[in-house]
């Protein structure tokens, strides 16, 4: 752990903790539901494998998380406790500040394999077709090993791949690799990007027409933007 502030304050007794890098977005995919060293890692895919094994360490012996043995030959699962679910509604306080004043984002912060993890978690599979559908991503401006994934619908439940799946895709989406995270965070507007070929689909009409409503975009999207500059003009719709 980092050296601490030196102040019996509670605000920076918790800050020695929560303020190391990556420890958060850790403590967000804990929320999120991610209870495998595997799966925390995809919701996280730029931190390390040995750092990440260092913060569970460290969430572990400050009560946070429970690291519990592994069974059936899987390896251990991680499970917050009471303290850790406490951080919960402080978390999605600071997401909802971070999509009103944050900065912009920047080229390095658009990172195609966290946002394959963060639309596996958000497909309305209730509106998407019985059996398995298979969606391919495909961006420009992406770095050239992470220009493409897939996300798999089948039984009610999605996968997403960075590989090639082995089989066609079903609908293939088209963008350039900004505007479609702008047009996830909500900044732009889905349909609008949709009508005017920024983002394009190809695949069979009936896909097409239904791609809107899979796509739930991000939980903080409705949220408007409130920091002035590029990112708050974005040509979205007005939200009643």
């Amino acid at each position: 752990m980092t050296r601490g502030y030196g102040q019996y304050c509670p605000l920076a007794l918790a800050a020695e903790l929560l303020t190391q890098r990556w420890t958060i977005l850790i403590v967000s995919r804990l929320i999120d539901g991610c209870t495998t060293f595997n799966a925390i890692h995809r919701g996280v895919p730029r931190i390390s494998p040995s750092l990440l094994s260092q913060r569970l360490t460290e969430l572990a012996g400050a009560g946070i998380v429970e690291k519990r043995p592994a069974q059936g030959g899987s390896g251990p699962s991680y499970q917050l406790t009471p303290a850790g679910e406490d951080l919960a509604p402080v978390i999605e306080q600071m997401a909802i500040w971070g999509q009103f004043w944050a900065r912009e984002m920047t080229k390095e912060d658009l990172d195609p394999a966290f946002l394959a993890w963060s639309m596996h978690t958000r497909m309305n599979v209730d509106a998407m077709p019985s059996g398995r559908t298979t969606l391919e991503f495909e961006f420009t401006g992406a770095p050239r090993e992470f220009r493409r994934f897939w996300l798999i619908s089948e039984s009610g439940k999605i996968d997403m791949c960075l590989k090639h799946p082995g089989f066609e895709a079903n609908l293939v989406v088209r963008s350039e690799l900004r505007l479609f995270i702008e047009t996830w965070r909500g900044f732009r507007d889905l349909r609008s990007e949709l009508r005017s070929g920024n983002i394009r689909l190809d695949g069979p009409a009936p896909l097409r027409k239904q791609f809107p409503d899979w796509l739930l975009l991000s939980s903080l999207a409705p949220y408007r933007r409130k920091r002035p500059g590029r990112e708050r003009s974005l040509p979205t719709r007005p939200r009643g």
